[in-house]
């Protein structure tokens, strides 16, 4: 029985170092593919909205110059 104790100590000594000196953070596999799937779709929706409200400044910049020009003349 002392062995096996001895043994499981051992086993959770070593599992704590190994948790504790882990370099990266931990990741649940069980969520891990549908959230992965679900934040490449977010960044996707993000950098078309990004890329919307960037060409409509420009365009309304292109608007508000022209006003300018034809109210000036």
């Amino acid at each position: 029985m002392s062995n096996a104790m001895f043994l499981l100590m051992l086993c959770k000594i070593g599992l704590r170092r190994k948790l504790q000196t882990f370099p990266g953070k931990m990741v649940n596999t069980v969520y891990s593919d549908e959230e992965k799937g679900s934040q490449d779709k977010e960044s996707k929706e993000e950098t078309i909205l990004a890329m919307l409200g960037i060409i409509g400044t420009i365009l309304n910049l292109v608007v508000i110059i022209f006003v300018y020009i034809y109210t000036t003349l």
